[in-house]
């Protein structure tokens, strides 16, 4: 028998070490295996679902997560609140490398991804409600959790989201800075939009890595290269995890934001 969580969390192997009683369970799901085993435990009285999104060794690049899988695992084993760490780049001077972002609005400039569960083969025409990707509700406790670790938290954030692997030009970064954008990724979508499609209220915690295509009126900031985001990602692994120890037990019991009223109609799904 599957174990049950109620918080589901994409995190690599570093941020197994806080979880108690972990163990590894596989989740078949219609949609194929998930990114890697998941690893069911708790922090404090919160049962929690770890997914590794980029695999155990982070063999699955960008484009190539299997993001329903992932989804529809979480949404098997019970998980009802989805927290989506991730990394970004900054398309403003003053989002710094080190800082964090409770993102608040998406873009989504991605393009051949299964983005969603209800195509006309799964359950026919759904059509979901979006104006707000990311649960209010977590948002504000995820922005406290921050805070009260003592990082450098930015309240709300728009992400443009865009294919990978490959990072952006000057000309592209400049045209995202152009339109009012925060920070640009490259999982958060399907990611977020499948998650509301299952009635799971999401929330996305930003750690900025680096200045995408440098900053235009400084020459000194070069472009971001792959080993500078791996090089800040483990410099602040710690930060990450002493955020995500603090919000998960803040995390209310019972959901007031209306997330799950928006989810489609799950029962026209295959089960296996």
């Amino acid at each position: 028998m599957l174990p049950s969580a109620t918080v589901g969390i994409f995190g690599g192997s570093g941020f197994y070490s806080f979880l108690d009683d972990a163990r590894e369970v596989v989740v078949p799901t219609p949609f194929g295996a998930t990114s890697a085993p998941i690893t069911v435990g708790a922090i404090g009285t919160t049962s929690v679902a770890f997914i590794p999104r980029h695999g155990t060794n982070h063999e699955h690049l960008p484009h190539e997560v299997p993001a329903r899988a992932n989804l529809f695992a979480l949404h098997t084993l019970g998980v009802r609140r989805v927290i989506g760490p991730c990394t970004v780049g900054s398309l403003r001077s003053e989002l710094a490398p080190g800082d964090f972002v409770v993102l608040d609005q998406i873009v989504d400039r991605t393009a051949g991804r299964a983005s969603t569960f209800f195509d006309r083969a799964l359950g026919g025409p759904f059509h979901l409600g979006f104006a707000d990707p990311y649960c209010p509700e977590l948002r504000l406790v995820a922005a406290a959790a921050a805070r009260s670790s003592g990082v450098t938290v930015h309240e709300a954030g728009t992400v443009v989201v865009i294919p990978g692997p490959r990072f952006s030009t000057r000309a592209e970064s400049r045209w995202y800075r152009s339109q009012g954008w925060d920070v640009v990724n490259m999982t958060q979508m399907p990611e977020a939009a499948l998650a509301a499609e299952l009635g799971m209220c999401y929330c996305g915690i930003a750690l900025v890595t680096d200045y995408d295509s440098g900053v235009e009126d400084d020459p000194v900031v070069e472009p971001v290269t792959m080993e500078q985001v791996f090089a800040c990602f483990e410099a602040n692994i710690d930060r990450v995890r002493a955020v995500l120890a603090r919000l998960v037990p803040a995390i209310p019991a019972a959901s007031s934001c209306g997330c799950a009223a928006r989810g489609g109609p799950i029962g026209t799904l295959p089960t296996d």
